[in-house]
């Protein structure tokens, strides 16, 4: 198999950021300062870790290639959600490279070269080698193709190999670090024994509870104290690890009306009615579908579901449509339907015409080549003599590959003839002498001349909802924003706590840009745009900033103002409580009107009443209290309740404490590795800028 086109069949050109840092991308955080004034920094640069500044030029390509990954592995094209997902992955690349490297030169951890030999080609291989290496059919590691991609002397072969060999050390130091951290951690018996108890021992109680509900909201004033008081007792919830905003915005729908979707449907029936007596079909649909299908064999599965389930049983001829389906109608001609390879292995010498006087002179050489070979000439020395294919130095072989990889008329010679054959075909590339060494399995597939029409509105309709949200925009500036929208007529929607990275916001498919610009506002600006969403026209106005760090109150008091009242009622409700005398629970439930409650079997780990909820201080409570006693009132997240022991059942005692230890390490290394990295990222200076650029 050619080395270059097995690791681009495999994987895509190997790149740094892509394959490394495995094991610790997953916890690096967005925790990083993003703010103004961003003019103060370099245009060119996205971030910086400790002083070391990363640069456009080489954070883009990375961003890139990650957005081409997302696409091979979700399908469809690119959208905010995967470029911000592919941002996200280059930068948590760099940071972990940044920041690793230093704690590994601190540490002193390395790989010696005879390391990194045995890591390359030893008996035990990096993951890596095998990853890229392991042929596709048996899963087992070709290891002459291994030595031959180590040996080669080809520029772009020694370039792939220096990549790959810096991340094999990349991943071989990872391991070490990980496992340094992981064997720092230890379980003692005492913690098991308490772990094994809290998920094992069982409480029976009975409770008496007052619904929050029970107190209408109307009779609960909030003042200031109250605010402050439940602001000070859990001040740690209010930590913003990366700095927010919210902003506040108005749509202007563009989808299609109904007069849009019957001119459509009036549209499509012509067009089909065209299609079902056009000469050329490829033409007919390269003309007037949205969606380009290409025109050649497909294999079940790569259209819409509901047009590919019914074109796979419809014998050649066939028409199908139109069929409204999702946001568009399909209208189809099965050109041809056969049963094909499901993959081919296949050798070429690619000619490039302008190297030996035009295209006929390059038909004329691949003929001749032809012609050689069917008399028993050697592919492969003609192959090193005359292709221009990075094949070339391994006899022009090109692997195995499924539809879709090679271009149209490549693939239909390769999946078209018979294993043995010899074919010669031009493409954009130049002319390809085929050889055919091999097809495996057999599937139907169908050539469709495919035309699909979106269901989308009309420049008329567009340019209403565009005149509307002009108007609002102009005439909304100076004015309260929501008071506004609401004398037009128009629905006010929210986005809070909204990262300067993220590729999403409530209600918005497409606000990369509308994100950006909140970020160069200050709070109360109304945007100053008008930003397109994929069916909407968006006006917007930033309604808050919330920095890195613990909230203020002001920021916190409408989210918290729920809470702050049930902490006011809990105080009215314990107070009916203590009201209601110190006797038994059945006393105390006759006179504030409530029934006793009986609970079987509650474990300390799983705090879940059974019909009511999570209720963590009445668990905690139980347990730690004397069976028989009734307890003074417990505030619970539903409401208030008074309860009273029956007993515990504790477990039997831990029948393998090793085991034991085991699972609750697995665990606890996994937290302090998170918990490692998080001191790193807590203790460097970063700067984040991506905000500018995407």
């Amino acid at each position: 198999m050619g080395l270059m086109t097995f690791l681009r069949n495999r994987a895509g050109y190997i790149l740094v950021f892509a394959i490394g840092f495995a094991i610790v991308a997953f916890l690096v955080g967005d925790a990083i300062n993003v703010g103004k004034p961003f003019w103060a920094a370099n245009q060119k640069v996205v971030g910086s870790i400790d002083g070391n500044e990363i640069n456009i030029d080489e954070f883009g390509p990375k961003v890139d290639q990650g957005v081409n990954q997302f696409k091979q592995q979700y399908g469809g094209s690119a959208n905010a959600q995967m470029t911000a997902m592919a941002v996200d992955q280059a930068w948590n690349a760099e940071l972990a490279k940044a920041l690793l490297t230093k704690e590994y030169d601190r540490l002193g951890l390395n790989v010696s070269e005879d390391e990194l030999l045995d890591l390359l080609q030893g008996a035990n291989p990096s993951p890596l080698i095998k990853q890229y290496f392991s042929n596709p059919q048996t899963g087992q590691l070709d290891r002459a193709t291994l030595m031959n991609f180590l040996k080669s002397k080809e520029p772009q072969a020694l370039q792939q190999s220096a990549m790959l060999q810096e991340e094999i050390k990349n991943q071989a130091l990872q391991t070490k670090y990980t496992n340094l951290v992981r064997n720092s951690v230890y379980v003692t018996s005492l913690e098991a024994t308490d772990e094994y108890n809290n998920r094992n021992k069982l409480a029976n109680f009975k409770y008496v509870s007052l619904d929050y509900t029970s107190v209408p909201d109307a009779s609960v004033k909030l003042s200031d104290a109250d605010y402050s008081e439940y602001y000070e007792q859990n001040k740690a919830r209010f930590n913003n690890p990366q700095e927010s905003r919210g902003f506040e915005y108005v749509t202007f729908s563009i989808k299609p009306t109904a007069a849009d979707s019957l001119a459509i449907k009036n549209q499509v029936e012509k067009i089909a009615a065209d299609f079902k007596v056009a000469k050329n079909d490829s033409l007919f649909a390269a003309v007037n579908s949205d969606v380009k299908v290409p025109y050649t064999y497909l294999t079940k599965g790569k259209i819409d579901p509901a047009v590919d389930s019914a074109v796979f049983v419809l014998p050649a001829g066939s028409f199908y449509g139109p069929k409204l389906s999702g946001n568009s109608y399909k209208v189809v001609k099965v050109v041809d339907t056969r049963f094909s390879p499901d993959s081919v292995k296949a050798s070429h010498i690619l000619i490039n015409p302008a190297k030996v006087g035009g295209e006929d002179k390059a038909v004329k050489l691949a003929d001749s080549l032809k012609g050689l070979i069917a008399k028993g000439g050697n592919f492969a020395e003609l192959a090193k003599n005359y292709s221009e294919d990075g094949s070339k130095d391994k006899g022009g072989d090109l692997g195995t590959f499924a539809r879709g990889t090679m271009v149209a008329e490549f693939e239909n010679a390769a999946f078209g003839g018979s294993p043995g054959e010899i074919k010669v075909v031009k493409s954009q590339f130049g002319v390809h002498v085929i050889r055919i060494d091999k097809q495996i399995g057999n599937s139907k597939v169908v050539k469709l001349a495919y035309v699909e029409k979106n269901l989308t509105a009309s420049s008329k309709t567009q340019a209403a909802a565009y005149k509307a949200a002009s108007n609002f925009l102009n005439d909304v500036k100076g004015k309260d924003f929501n008071k506004f929208a609401q004398e037009k007529g128009y629905k006010v929607a929210v986005a809070d706590k909204v990262t300067a990275t993220q590729g999403f916001a409530p209600g918005l498919d497409n606000p990369r840009k509308l994100i950006q610009a909140a970020y160069e506002a200050d709070k109360g600006d109304v945007l100053p745009e008008i930003y397109n969403m994929t069916d909407a026209y968006v006006i917007a106005k930033l309604t808050s900033v919330n920095p890195k760090g613990t909230l203020p109150l002001e920021a916190v008091k409408k989210e918290i103002e729920p809470l702050v009242r049930n902490a006011v009622k809990a105080k009215l409700l314990k107070e009916k409580f203590e009201k209601a005398g110190k006797g038994s629970l059945d006393q105390i439930a006759s006179k504030v009107g409530r029934t006793v409650n009986p609970v079987q079997n509650i474990v300390f780990a799983n705090p879940i009443i059974p019909g009511v909820a999570q209720e963590n201080a009445l668990v905690g409570s139980v347990f730690g209290a004397q069976p028989g006693k009734v307890s003074a009132p417990v505030q619970g997240d539903r409401g208030v309740y008074v309860f009273s022991v029956d007993g515990f059942t504790n477990p039997a005692p831990i029948a393998n404490m090793f085991k034991q230890k085991e699972g609750m390490l697995l665990s606890l290394g996994q937290r302090s590795l998170s918990a490692a990295f998080q001191a790193l990222q807590d203790n460097a200076k970063i700067k984040d800028n991506r905000v500018k650029f995407y």
